[in-house]
């Protein structure tokens, strides 16, 4: 009989390697890593705001409107003379808000619809599939401002319009994901053990789906960055005097010609945003799939 240590040599002359982990297929991942590096830059921005140093980014300085870039103000100021370095990082926290809060808002009402649906099938999937695609048959930012238009102008009802315009998506996601997890044999055999519907689905079911959740989560906050921004450009989200980068483009485009450098640091934080959170999402995606390594 073969010692273990002749086994593990042979194993090991083989090529044949342990499966590397979640955590260092992300790390090994290039995108990701600058994904991740990208997003941990705007999330210290929006935490250390009130902490740095920075000028009032409320406070108006009509001796300073609407000045160039300098060595004072490193991005200029906005036509009432507030520096635009500040109310970016203010604005981080609205961007940053609006894409996490909207997303909690899709899974926590997208996530038991789409259990539901997934699960049970028959009418209750009937019913749910047929109003999740005739919400889909919408587009994404026509419904976003739909909703943002009946709930008011705020940053707040902003965040729920972006949640409610994205459930339908994730109500799809989950119920295609637990129609594929519950034919699994490890479910029918809890199921043959006598394991009942409520707990098949919350231990057996739903942890063997959140991979793709996280994924379509980190992927769905760079959509909502851009809706955001588009709903206060059009004024149906954050409110003056508060910064919010859409906003700030708003004010922008009145001054393309006299003040171009008032467009340019809003619209290349709202690119490197959603660049971070997209690279951010497809390094995870690529971790979490089982076939991959």
């Amino acid at each position: 009989m073969a010692s273990l240590d002749s086994i593990s040599s042979t194993g090991a002359a083989s090529g044949v390697k342990a499966r590397p982990g979640v955590l260092a297929r992300l790390i090994r991942n290039k995108s990701a890593l600058i994904g991740g590096s990208i997003v941990l830059v705007f999330v210290l921005m929006a935490i250390l705001a009130p902490v740095l140093p920075l000028a009032d980014p409320f406070k108006s300085n009509f001796l300073a409107i609407r000045k160039p870039p300098s060595e004072l103000y490193w991005f200029g100021t906005d036509e009432l003379g507030r520096d635009q370095v500040s109310r970016l990082f203010y604005g981080a926290q609205a961007s940053l808000l609006a894409g996490i809060v909207s997303v909690l808002i899709a899974v926590a009402i997208g996530l038991p619809f789409g259990l539901l649906a997934g699960w049970y099938g028959g009418w209750i999937d009937i019913v749910i599939s047929r109003v999740t695609e005739a919400l889909l048959a919408c587009p994404f930012l026509i419904l976003a401002i739909a909703f943002a238009a009946v709930l008011g102008p705020s940053l707040t009802n902003a965040m729920i319009a972006i949640g409610l315009s994205a459930v339908p998506i994730f109500i799809r996601l989950i119920r295609g994901q637990v129609m594929s997890v519950k034919a699994e044999d490890f479910v029918e055999g809890a199921r043959a053990v006598g394991a009942r519907d409520l707990r098949l689905m919350f231990r057996h079911v739903l942890p063997n789906t959140l991979s793709p959740i996280v994924v379509q989560s980190t992927l769905f906050m760079a959509q909502a960055i851009i809706l955001e921004a588009a709903l206060s450009f059009l004024g149906l989200g954050q409110q003056p005097p508060a910064p919010s980068w859409g906003q700030m483009l708003n004010v922008a485009k009145n001054f393309m010609e006299q003040a171009p450098w008032m467009s340019v640091a809003p619209g290349i934080c709202i690119f490197l945003a959603v660049l971070g959170f997209n690279l951010l999402g497809d390094g995870l995606r690529d971790a979490l799939d089982p076939k991959e390594n």
